[in-house]
């Protein structure tokens, strides 16, 4: 990155002026900033392809700092060479705010509209930009300059403008988030990587039920700039590791005073409301790896806080014990834990907006299924920020994602050595020794053990492949159809009470899951007589209103088998009459008449979810949910109640299911008042941890 005040420019390109001129003065100014051989082999390589029109708009002064970095981007090879540099530039005629942003790219041209919102979350007003290709052999180089304005309030010192320069490439190359927080660099004098805490705050308020959005946090932020840079000093003064053994809390005390006077200022409610939620979570954070060492520009991936829920305010019930949020361009994650040695596993999620709130539902049903087994439950989660849309890029980014958020877990854990506690190095803590940490396999993460293993590996930790209770030596859930089994062995139980024998005795069954799935697809492979008539997942609809068992089991082994498949890869000649594979992308659904009779629906023609509510409440012996989400709750229930919105269009209510029993290896397929709902009208269904866990057990 080059900086450029030119201040007093005196040499200037006048119309009439001759290119051999331009020329010469170019050299004179470029010879005093880099010296007279530098100056001769810059110019005989860029001279004799400057851009068409670029000598007349732009002076030599300007060129003195364009041209070398043209030559420098032109020379690069290969993924490791930067591919892009800035400038910025400040003529003797322009208002003190106005300025030249200049972004120097080798290869293509940067698309405007790609530009424009860059510079605007750093709080810049773009006013006009042109551009300029330099080709230089087969690698070009373009040149787009950017008139801005910078807030009336800012002073455009030369650390603020190298600050506000590195966080444009970062924005640019996306290890930085693009939002309106970006804007603290210029308006509270922060960095970068400053910002970054205060995001991956403002993230978990966010997840934690704080009622206003994440643009009016941003905002907030942006109006009270001040008292911005008073929360990182704070978070600074905290955690910044000491020399000494004794932490001095004096400036910390001293940022907590002079953000208390600071808030007093604040004239709106709502925004006290939302700058003491970011300091109470700063107070409640016991440690976190901010400061310690790591490859990304000194830094670790990603930015992990551990939080003493007590100090939290207005969490929602129940709050664990110890809670820590990891949050990176590339990924956000949660790990619930409601006691110092508790057993749970870590969920790929695809809740974005909420999937806190999915985990404590989750980590709700942990607790009581292990009473059984250790003395209390834990549950993680993370989901993807980046997402690609390519199935086998979309598994390669979950697998680093899931790195990532281990890792920051790890960071945060102290280890076990010869016996003795060994705190993470760089760190901070305000809490007492904790190096208990396990990571089970979840939905998504089946296949992730060794992965989380080799990652305990090379922490060194102490629990050694322990860390993930699986993986290649030790317990493979979805190959040993752990929970699927246990949850059987409640379908065993509810279909003894119909009279009737589950091995024996066909048994007709909707489904929420496919093949793929360790519950699911475990699931349906309990049995040879099950009769399969109706399933869904995230992609898909599966109806086959009249199957062979025989055939159709076979072909549900073949699609369990199948690294990744989906119900597209069901073999729909051996669907019965009637029947077939349909998107949920599908405009619409026509039923068949056998489809119709077998889902005893009330009419032909479908939208999707309108089709998956069809599904849930059909006459079966059997509903399996081996899949995420909420689909049925009470009638006195509301949707927001329920926490899940993804499924809020095509949820059912407990009175309205028509199949006999449940079996529900998945968590939270009910709310649990809809559980109770369903029991009443004569429905036989257990809690979901004693379904889930009897196979752990």
């Amino acid at each position: 990155m080059v900086l450029c005040n030119t201040g007093g420019v005196t040499i200037k390109a006048k119309p009439g002026e001759t290119a051999a001129d331009w020329a010469a003065a170019t050299r004179n100014e470029m010879v005093a900033m880099i010296g007279e051989k530098e100056t001769t082999r810059v110019l005989d390589r860029v001279l004799p392809i400057i851009p068409a029109g670029y000598d007349e708009l732009n002076w030599p002064t300007s060129a003195c700092i364009d041209l070398p970095i043209v030559d420098r981007l032109a020379a690069g090879t290969g993924e490791s060479v930067t591919a892009i540099e800035t400038a910025m530039l400040h003529f003797i005629e322009a208002s003190e705010n106005e300025w030249r942003f200049r972004v120097y790219h080798a290869g293509s041209a940067v698309p405007i509209a790609d530009l424009l919102p860059l510079l605007d979350q750093l709080g810049f007003r773009a006013i006009d930009e042109r551009a300029f290709h330099f080709q230089l052999g087969s690698r070009g180089v373009w040149l787009h300059d950017v008139g801005v304005q910078v807030p009336e309030s800012v002073t455009l010192t030369e650390d603020a403008r190298a600050e506000v320069q590195r966080a444009f490439i970062a924005e640019f190359t996306n290890t930085v988030e693009v939002d309106g927080l970006n804007r603290l660099v210029l308006l509270a004098g922060l960095t970068a990587r400053e910002v970054e805490v205060l995001r991956a705050y403002a993230r978990y308020l966010r997840q934690s039920g704080f009622p206003f959005s994440q643009q009016y946090i941003e905002t907030t932020l942006g109006r009270h700039a001040t008292i911005a840079a008073g929360l990182v000093q704070l978070f600074s003064a905290r955690f910044v590791p000491q020399s000494t053994a004794t932490v001095d809390e004096a400036p910390a005390i001293a940022a907590r005073a002079a953000i208390a006077e600071a808030l007093d200022a604040v004239p709106t409610l709502d925004d006290d409301r939302t700058l003491r939620a970011l300091l109470a979570l700063i107070e409640a954070t016991v440690r976190t790896n901010a400061f310690r060492p790591g490859p990304n520009a000194g830094y670790r991936d990603v930015i992990a806080f551990k939080f003493d829920t007590s100090k939290v305010p207005d969490l929602p019930l129940p709050r664990p014990m110890f809670e820590i949020w990891v949050c990176s361009p590339r990924v956000e994650g949660v790990h619930l834990r409601n006691g110092r040695i508790a057993r749970g596993g870590i969920r790929w999620s695809d809740r974005r907006e909420d999937f806190r709130t999915e985990i404590l539902g989750l980590l709700k049903a942990q607790i009581v299924k292990n009473a059984v087994i250790v003395p209390t439950g834990a549950k993680g989660g993370f989901v993807l920020k980046q997402a690609p849309a390519s199935p086998d890029e979309f598994r390669a980014e979950g697998v680093a994602c899931y790195r990532q958020f281990i890792a920051g877990l790890l960071d945060l854990t102290d280890n076990i050595v010869a016996d003795e506690i060994v705190p993470p190095p760089s760190t901070v803590r305000y809490d007492g020794d904790d190096p208990y940490m396990v990571v089970a396999a979840d939905k998504g993460t089946a296949t992730f053990s060794d992965i989380a293993n080799e990652i305990s590996g090379e922490y060194d930790f102490w629990l050694g492949d322990a860390f993930a209770s699986g993986g290649s030596v030790g317990y493979d859930h979805k190959a040993m159809a752990i929970t699927a089994r246990g949850a059987w062995e409640s379908v065993r139980r509810h279909t003894a009470a119909l009279g009737r024998d589950v091995e024996r005795d066909e048994l007709t069954v909707v489904g929420i899951g496919d093949m793929s799935g360790d519950v699911f697809g475990n699931g349906m492979l309990r049995s040879p007589r099950l009769k399969l008539v109706a399933a869904f997942d995230h992609r898909h609809i599966f109806i086959d209103p009249n199957p062979d068992p025989a055939v159709s089991f076979a072909e549900r082994q073949r699609l369990f088998d199948m690294p990744r498949s989906s119900w597209a890869d069901y073999d729909e000649s051996l669907i019965s009459e009637g029947g077939g594979v349909f998107p949920r992308t599908l405009k619409t659904i026509e039923l068949s008449d056998a489809a119709r009779k077998r889902l005893d629906a009330d009419r032909a023609s479908f939208a999707p979810n309108e089709l998956l509510t069809a599904i849930l409440r059909a006459p079966v012996d059997l509903l399996w949910n081996g899949g995420i989400g909420t689909y049925v709750k009470a009638a006195s229930e509301s949707h927001a109640e329920v926490g899940d919105r993804a499924n809020d269009s095509l949820r059912v209510n407990g009175v309205e299911l028509r199949c006999k029993m449940v079996g529900e290896g998945g968590n939270l397929g009910f709310t649990q008042r809809g559980r109770v709902e369903f029991a009443l009208t004569g429905g036989l269904i257990n809690t979901d941890a004693i379904d889930n866990s009897a196979g752990v057990d």
